[in-house]
């Protein structure tokens, strides 16, 4: 019979998706305010998977990643959707009686064998956290790579994606074995 255990803590990362290059310092810093230091980031890639955004957000769009430098408690992710709901309300664009973002901000974390992502979608695949906030395995660690699930988001198997994460994953084990938390940015989280 296996022992309940706390779990590692993880890795936090977002995913920005937006219609305007010029947003993409300052949320990065509303960001960096509300969960430390970004310490890894992806280049800007053109958003080429599907129009599902488009009404809302235009045309054009760009997926960027970033992560933070301080580990988090795993359990955190929910509040943490939730804190970036209202990073996503900052930049709102409104005509008329119409509004819509500017940018879409979606977290997740790394562990050494998988990533999670945030979603207040409730599908088959997703599991219940709170609030309202379900939790995704999209990606899988075996045989020295992140692999995807039949489910898992398009651009998520893009090979640029997939090396910002196999590189993540290489920053967080360092910072797991070094031990190195932030309980300053842990306890931001917990409010």
């Amino acid at each position: 019979m296996g022992s309940p255990r706390e779990p590692n803590p993880v890795k936090l990362f977002v995913a920005l998706l937006c219609n305007d290059k010029t947003l993409v310092a300052p949320v990065e810093a509303n960001l960096s305010d509300l969960f430390g230091a970004i310490d890894w980031a992806s280049d800007l890639l053109p958003w080429t998977v599907t129009s599902y955004y488009e009404e809302e957000m235009g045309p054009k769009l760009q997926r960027k990643f970033i992560s933070f430098t301080p580990l988090i408690e795993p359990s955190k992710l929910a509040d943490i959707k939730l804190i970036t709901r209202d990073v996503e309300a900052k930049y709102l664009w409104s005509s008329g009686d119409k509004r819509g973002r500017n940018v879409n901000v979606d977290p997740g974390y790394l562990e050494g064998n998988k990533v999670v992502l945030a979603s207040t979608k409730n599908t088959a695949h997703r599991l219940y956290l709170r609030a309202g906030i379900y939790g995704e395995v999209t990606l899988q660690f075996r045989h020295g790579t992140f692999e995807p699930f039949a489910y898992t988001y398009p651009d998520y198997r893009w090979p640029e994606t997939l090396s910002f994460f196999l590189a993540l994953r290489s920053v967080y084990l360092r910072q797991l074995r070094a031990g190195r938390q932030n309980a300053g940015a842990r306890m931001l989280v917990d409010r």
